[in-house]
């Protein structure tokens, strides 16, 4: 029997193909044992079990005593009580009215002008998402063009405040933060409150809140007198929240169809929540990368959807599955070092970038290629005789694919029929439910982010440290090293990082800060500008 007859009755053994979500799972390229799902099936039925519990209300995110209801999100009839039920449903509902009535000029900008675009400020969860949505469904008849403040850079404020021009006077701005107290997108809400005074406009009359109920954005909205106020409940994550406001708001907004991609997610639920694991293609993933990295992350996830409007989704699941499974310790307190390292970008523009490597280098990874049978909306053009360029596409896709295999890379393959609303919802669902069952069966959290908080208490420190720096070359008023400063402060340790304070600030004007270079860089002194 020649190797094409093998990979064919593998794919037929082993295909993982669910007609109600328009989505198949191919396998064959995956060389697992044949003894492989008997002996993963035991974790794969206790993964299935705590994930009922966690959709009946269980507590998840134990660090914060929190349940993880995002699947409620999409079917809140499994809410835990009526009241979230309600406000799931209410908010939906909310989402839809104050949509239409942007579309229609009922609530218009403070020049009485029908909103044109609108500005999402977020970062991690509250950005990603809405980013890929917005990305993979924009066409033609979309009711606003969106743009994205993402991360606490000025130069990235600046890029967007040019792009929009006069237009911000028909911008609607909405501020995502849970908590409310997130520093990245608190600095970009002050940053467009000045743009907007600047062009001689009032914040509040173009200002939407998407946070948590009694959060220092809640109450700063309510006492500014905002546009309106959406709900972010704490049992929902950053990183599975597109299903929420955070997602559904930009997304309903734009135009976007958020009836379908809700549905599209449900559906994909019901699907995932089957408890025969060779039908269930949520749990295959979820095995799939078990086997691929023996359980402990030992190779890399590349993803390579062979779609344009898909470019976005490695982004998206870098924090989804990255995040969700990058852990220290296990859920007994042992130290594992877990993780799932993500990364692509598309077909076939991979096969002038990275694939290269990927076939003949380092064999780290293992790649899922998402495969959209559907070219267009409409018939295309020959490029050649009998053949357009989405045929291209087809057969670079296979090309790749069969070429790598060859060379013992391995793969997987989802197949959609097209990138729409639904099937957006699909996808989303998919992977959140994958990375569910692929922490239980390795004994980790996925629904806590210890080093993410490290990283922000860090960063406070840093800010602390420049007050520091700052007050005294004010009060010292004469030319000083870092290391003098540090010392001064009573922080010598610091030396380092009082040194690349001073750097950043010198190198920006507007700080006040001078330095007098050195033939040795770390011997440079600074002062404070008279």
């Amino acid at each position: 029997m020649n190797n094409d007859t093998i990979l064919w009755n593998r794919y037929k053994k082993d295909l993982c193909y669910c007609p109600e979500i328009g989505l198949s799972l191919d396998i064959s390229r995956m060389k697992f044992s044949d003894v492989f799902f008997a002996e993963m099936e035991p974790a794969m039925q206790g993964a299935f079990a705590e994930m009922h519990q966690l959709e009946g209300g269980a507590i998840a995110n134990r660090d914060e005593g929190r349940m993880v209801g995002h699947y409620w999100l999409r079917k809140p009839s499994l809410s835990p009580t009526p009241e979230i039920r309600h406000e799931i449903e209410a908010a939906i509902e909310q989402t839809l009215s104050f949509s239409s009535k942007i579309h229609s000029g009922a609530i218009s900008a403070q020049n009485s002008s029908i909103f044109r675009n609108v500005l999402i400020i977020g970062i991690g969860g509250s950005a990603l998402g809405p980013q890929f949505v917005a990305d993979a469904l924009t066409c033609a008849t979309d009711r606003m063009k969106t743009y994205f403040l993402d991360n606490t850079d000025p130069d990235g404020f600046d890029k967007v405040f040019t792009e929009l021009g006069a237009s911000i006077s028909q911008t609607l701005t909405l501020v995502i933060s849970k908590s409310g107290s997130t520093k990245e997108t608190r600095n970009g809400m002050l940053e467009t409150k000045a743009a907007y005074q600047r062009a001689g406009l009032d914040f509040s009359q173009h200002a939407v809140a998407v946070t948590g109920l009694g959060s220092e954005l809640d109450r700063l909205a309510r006492a500014e007198g905002w546009l309106e106020r959406f709900p972010m409940w704490d049992w929902v994550g950053g990183r599975t929240s597109v299903t929420s406001a955070v997602g559904l708001l930009p997304a309903a907004l734009q135009g976007i169809d958020i009836r379908a991609l809700l549905e599209g997610a449900k559906a994909c639920d019901a699907v995932t929540s089957k408890l025969e694991t060779t039908g269930n293609p949520a749990a295959v993933m979820a095995l799939m990368w078990h086997y691929a990295t023996d359980g402990r992350g030992t190779k890399d996830l590349v993803m390579l959807p062979y779609k344009d409007r898909l470019l976005l989704f490695s982004r998206y699941l870098q924090q989804l599955i990255m995040e969700s499974i990058g852990k220290e310790r296990d859920r007994d307190g042992v130290a594992v070092k877990q993780g799932l390292t993500v990364y692509g970008n598309k077909g076939s523009t991979d096969q002038h970038a990275y694939v290269q490597q990927l076939r003949d280098g380092v064999a780290n990874f293992f790649i899922t290629f998402i495969e959209v049978l559907r070219d267009r909306d409409g018939s295309s053009m020959l490029v050649e005789d009998g053949v357009t360029s989405g045929d291209f596409l087809f057969g670079f896709f296979q090309g790749t694919r069969a070429a790598l295999y060859e060379n013992g890379r391995e793969s997987m393959t989802i197949t959609i029929n097209q990138v729409d609303a639904y099937t957006v919802g699909v996808l989303i669902a998919l992977f959140e439910r994958a990375v569910g069952f692929y922490a239980s069966v390795v004994n980790i959290n996925a629904y806590h982010q210890p080093g993410v908080e490290a990283g922000k208490k860090a960063a406070g420190a840093v800010i602390a440290l420049q007050k520091s720096v700052m007050e005294l070359l004010q009060q010292e008023k004469r030319s000083m090293t870092a290391e003098a400063i540090a010392d001064l402060l009573g922080k010598p340790e610091e030396a380092e990082m009082v040194f690349a304070i001073l750097r950043h600030l010198a190198a920006n004007p507007d700080r006040g800060v001078i330095q007098r270079h050195s033939d040795l860089l770390t011997e440079t002194t600074f002062r404070i500008a008279e």
